[in-house]
């Protein structure tokens, strides 16, 4: 089984794990950069690029000049990135329980009495359109 890259410190390594996240679902490659730098950006491979195969999350960080920086800023954007996925959808299960509770409790009283009325006030409205009412 492989290991965490060495620079992934014991806090880092820490959230990876607690994510279930194994070394081997995670594919590391790094290209040369893109925008302005001129030949050193031309030349040298700086950028990092991380995928998590399982979740097909993508990371691509460029902002230093140097691979290793570049490299510690990309893995840290990927734990970031794969909590949020996961907090995200906890926090749509934990809607979806309360939006169904909501739809299925019962009215209160004053919820009740005003739906009594607004059907009462309703009521009054139609009945003056039939024939023979007060509103034709």
């Amino acid at each position: 089984m492989a290991d965490f890259p060495k620079f992934v410190e014991a806090p880092l390594r820490a959230r990876f794990v607690s994510l279930g996240v194994r070394p081997e679902e995670i594919e590391e490659r790094f290209v040369r950069g893109a925008g302005a730098g001129g030949q050193k950006i031309n030349k040298t491979s700086s950028t990092v690029w991380l995928r998590h195969r399982p979740s097909g999350v993508e990371v691509r960080c460029q902002r230093e000049r140097e691979q290793s920086v570049n490299r510690l800023l990309a893995w840290l954007e990927l734990a970031g990135k794969l909590e949020w996925r996961r907090a995200e959808s906890a926090n749509a299960a934990q809607a979806a329980r309360e939006l169904a509770r909501r739809q299925t409790r019962q009215k209160s009283r004053g919820q009740k009495a005003r739906m009594i009325q607004t059907k009462k006030h309703r009521a009054r409205l139609k009945g003056a359109r039939r024939a023979g009412g007060d509103g034709w």
